[in-house]
């Protein structure tokens, strides 16, 4: 071997090495002292700028790829065209929504609007929609120069995604740079890979493991949330439950002791059962999440299991401060896809891989429809019990519930909404994917905003907003 082909060996592989010792798992951030009041998380007291108080609007975003990103782009895009007047004064409805809640591909325009605001609507279509994700990812897999990062233990397929997003979209942000903005609070979720139990982004949340929020970065959420089984690596967070004083409410308690007895099976108390199993750090150290739309691909749960906690308990009602609300509505925005495989018409079935897509997408949108129903269910609930203790106070009796009546409205926007059936078709075959055409793209934009805007209930929602309180 010669001088000189030896030293440029030697060279590389230095580069290597320190290439290697560079990529190390992003560490969790510590909280190390406990404050209920701090740091990232849903305030429902909290009122924007031009925002009713009397009315909560919460968005739920999907999954789905870029087809649920651009879908629900869409989406604010006809919130900020339609001018609600509220207390006299006229405003974009986009003003109204206080909560924004998204799993997977719907995670990324949640957390972008909550970062960008008005200058979304400037910089996402090329920022992300545009943008050959899947191919650029795919290039920086194969890229040699990469591939120390990806030797190195803990450092994956998911952490290379969240360097990218990082670098295309959220610019180093981080769940801090997000708490003064005046843009409605995002949620965004991801599933646990040993209960399957939904992990929210929020600080409600890391409490319960002692880690502090508002120093991660909103990448890194993304990538959690979008975190496909097999294709992407899991997200690691480390969890520190018990080293930070941390104390659960008075009403989470109260919930696990009415599950006991009158509710038990509430969906808010097996919630709060799950994420208290994190208490304690030192029995599970690390927490491993991959795609929210495996344990709600709605991202509509999280409203549903607020809602019963206030229905059952005083104490939620006045953490949650119910009694300023006259009326709740929640925007469900579904990118579900329904490809037509044709499966049924071959004599030999799906291959490998279209069989291991539909064995994911098949429970997941059953799953959607559950959900759906459990928040249709949650809202006759209340209307039905509020109507009994309406009854009951005109026989003169107290029934001591306090539990106020609300003005429910549910509005789904969907791809079954579109009324061209070959529009409707071709968005239906759109595949679940980070990678589509400017021209898909601006049909589901497009789409999106005209589901919207012909909903009965959403137009009546927009009447309703400028009726005298």
């Amino acid at each position: 071997m010669s001088d000189c082909l030896r030293r440029v060996l030697h060279i590389v592989a230095l580069l290597l090495v320190t290439l290697a010792g560079c990529a190390i798992r992003p560490t969790t951030p510590a909280l190390t002292h406990f404050d209920p009041d701090a740091g990232y998380r849903w305030d429902p007291g909290r009122v924007l700028p031009d925002n009713d108080p009397q009315t909560l609007l919460v968005l739920t975003f999907s999954g789905g790829g870029t087809r649920a990103a651009a879908f629900s782009f869409g989406v604010l895009e006809e919130l900020r065209r339609t001018v609600v007047h509220t207390a006299g004064r006229a405003h974009p409805m986009l003003d109204e929504v206080d909560l924004i809640t998204g799993t997977s591909g719907g995670s990324f325009t949640a957390l972008a609007y909550a970062l960008y605001g008005e200058r979304l609507f400037d910089v996402y279509e090329d920022a992300f929609l545009r943008r050959d994700v899947e191919g650029d990812l795919l290039r920086r897999l194969f890229n040699p120069f990469t591939w120390p990062q990806l030797w190195t233990p803990g450092f994956g397929r998911s952490e290379l995604a969240e360097e990218y997003y990082d670098e295309i979209l959220f610019h180093g942000a981080t769940y801090g740079d997000l708490i003064e903005r005046p843009t409605p609070k995002a949620m965004v979720g991801a599933t646990d890979v040993t209960t399957g139990a939904r992990v929210n982004f929020e600080q409600g949340e890391f409490d319960i493991i002692c880690a502090d929020l508002t120093k991660f970065r909103l990448s890194r959420a993304a990538a959690a949330s979008s975190a496909v089984p097999v294709v992407l690596t899991p997200v690691t967070l480390d969890t520190r439950g018990g080293t930070c004083g941390y104390r659960p409410p008075r009403w989470m308690s109260d919930a696990l002791k009415l599950s006991e007895s009158r509710y038990f099976g509430n969906r808010a108390a097996i919630r709060i059962r799950n994420a208290l199993m994190l208490e304690d750090g030192s029995a599970r150290p690390y927490l491993h999440l991959v795609d929210g739309g495996l344990a709600d691909n709605l991202a509509v749960l999280g409203v549903v299991e607020v809602m019963q906690q206030v229905m059952a308990d005083e104490r939620a009602r006045a953490a949650f401060d119910i009694g300023r609300l006259r009326r709740i509505a929640v925007i469900i925005v579904n990118a579900q896809n329904a490809p037509n495989f044709d499966f049924d018409k071959l004599p030999d079935g799906p291959g490998a891989i279209a069989l291991l897509a539909q064995s994911v997408s098949v429970p997941m949108d059953r799953y959607s429809n559950a959900s759906l129903a459990a928040l249709q269910d949650m809202v006759t609930e209340w209307q039905l019990r509020t109507r009994l203790e309406a009854d009951a106070r005109r026989l003169g009796q107290d029934t001591g519930s306090g539990l106020p009546t609300i003005e429910f409205t549910v509005v789904v926007v969907n791809f079954d909404a579109v009324a061209d059936p070959k529009l409707r078709e071709y968005l239906q075959n759109l595949p679940t994917s980070f990678a589509l055409s400017e021209e898909a793209v601006g049909r589901l934009r497009a789409s999106g905003a005209q589901v919207l805007r012909d909903s009965a209930a959403f137009r009546t929602l927009v009447e309703r907003l400028a009726q005298p309180r």
